[in-house]
C-alpha cells in the first residue's frame, strides 16, 4: 500500500512539518561520524565498509522492522511504520521555507532580505548579488531539494516497497545523499578529518544511486512543462554542469519553463563548516556554462512551484492507478 503510506506521510508533513533541529537529524550526523571515525582507515576497501555500514545497516534495521510488524501484527501496522519513515525522509517542508521567505523578499523587493535568507538557507557567501542572480539560485536549489527530498525518495521507496521491502528504499536514498554530502564537507575542528578514500566511495555511490532518480524527475518535469524544450535542454545542455545527475534536471527544468540556468556557483562560508548543518543543507552546484532562455524573474520561482507540484500530482496519480491494478488483479 505504498500510495497511502505515501499520501499519509505528505499529508503529515503538510500539517506537522519536522522541525529543523530535532533528535532524529543529530542522531544521523552522529552515526555518520562514529562510523567515520571507526572505520575510516584510508584504504579504498575501507571507505566502502564505511558507505556500507553506515547507509546498509539503518536501511537494514527499516526492512526487519516492517517484516516484523508485517508478519506480526498485519500489514496496517506496517503501513504505519512505512509512514513514519516516510515523515522523517519525505517532504517539501524539510526545505520550503527557505524558498517561501525568499521569493516573498523579493515580491516586497527587498533584496537584502532575500541575500541573506539565501545565504543562511545554503551557507554560502552571497556579497551584492543581483535581482535575478538571487533568482537563479534559488530555482537551482529548490529543484534539488525537491528532488532529493521529494521525487528521489518516491522513487526508491515506491521500487523497493513493490518487491516487500518496504520503506527501506527511502531509508537507503536518503542516507546514501546525507553520507556522500556529510562526508564532503569540512570538518569541525577536533574531529578527524574524513579520508579521500571514504569521500570517493560515498561519492561514487550517491552518483550511481541517483542516477535513475535524477532522470525520472526529469521525465516528469518535462511532461508537466514544456516537453519539447525540456527534452532538447536535457539532450544538449545538461553537459554544462559538472554533476552529471543534478545536469539532467536542472537542464530539463530550464527547458521546462524556458529560463536560464547554470553559471557561477556560490562560495560556502569557510566559518561555517557543512558538518555543522541539518539535512535540510544542498551541496554546492559547482561552476557551469548557462543554458538558454529567459533571464531568471520572481515570476519564474511560481513556475517552478507549479512545475514540481504538478509532478507530484503525475507521481501520485500513477502510483493510485498501479495500487489499483494490484488490487484488482
Amino acid at each position: 500500500m505504498s500510495f497511502f503510506a505515501i499520501l499519509f506521510a505528505l499529508l503529515i508533513e503538510q500539517a506537522r512539518p519536522l522541525a529543523r533541529r530535532n533528535p532524529i537529524h543529530a542522531g544521523l550526523r552522529s552515526w555518520a561520524l562514529w562510523v567515520s571515525r571507526n572505520f575510516d582507515a584510508g584504504k579504498p576497501h575501507h571507505g566502502w565498509i564505511a558507505w556500507g555500514l553506515a547507509v546498509l545497516a539503518p536501511s537494514v534495521l527499516a526492512l526487519a522492522i516492517h517484516g516484523l510488524l508485517f508478519w506480526g501484527l498485519g500489514w496496517p501496522f506496517a503501513m504505519l511504520w512505512s509512514v513514519a519513515v516516510l515523515y522523517v525522509t519525505l517532504g517539501f517542508r524539510q526545505f520550503s521555507h527557505h524558498f517561501t521567505g525568499i521569493r516573498d523578499a523579493l515580491e516586497e523587493g527587498d533584496e537584502d532580505v532575500a541575500r541573506e535568507r539565501l545565504a543562511d538557507w545554503q551557507q554560502v557567501e552571497v556579497g551584492a548579488l543581483p535581482r535575478s542572480e538571487i533568482v537563479r539560485h534559488v530555482i537551482e536549489y529548490s529543484v534539488l531539494s525537491s528532488h532529493r527530498h521529494v521525487f528521489g525518495v518516491l522513487a526508491w521507496f515506491s521500487v523497493l516497497a513493490a518487491v516487500g521491502l518496504g520503506p527501506t528504499g527511502a531509508v537507503l536514498y536518503r542516507l546514501a545523499e546525507f553520507v556522500a554530502r556529510y562526508w564532503a564537507g569540512k570538518p569541525r575542528a577536533g574531529v578527524q578529518p574524513v579520508s579521500d578514500a571514504l569521500r570517493s566511495a560515498s561519492a561514487r555511490a550517491w552518483q550511481k544511486m541517483d542516477w535513475l532518480p535524477a532522470r525520472l524527475t526529469a521525465l516528469s518535469f518535462a511532461v508537466v512543462g514544456s516537453f519539447e524544450e525540456a527534452i532538447d535542454g536535457w539532450r544538449f545542455h545538461a553537459q554544462r554542469f559538472p554533476n552529471d545527475n543534478d545536469g539532467v534536471l536542472l537542464a530539463a527544468t530550464a527547458g521546462a519553463i524556458n529560463v536560464r540556468l547554470g553559471g557561477e556557483a556560490l562560495k560556502a562560508r569557510p566559518e561555517l563548516p557543512l558538518l555543522q548543518q541539518g539535512l535540510e543543507i544542498d551541496a554546492d552546484i559547482g561552476d557551469s556554462g548557462a543554458t538558454p532562455g529567459r533571464d531568471p524573474e520572481v515570476g519564474h520561482l511560481r513556475s517552478v512551484v507549479g512545475l514540481v507540484w504538478r509532478s507530484v500530482v503525475v507521481w501520485m496519480l500513477l502510483l493510485a492507478l498501479l495500487t489499483l491494478a494490484r488490487l484488482l488483479g
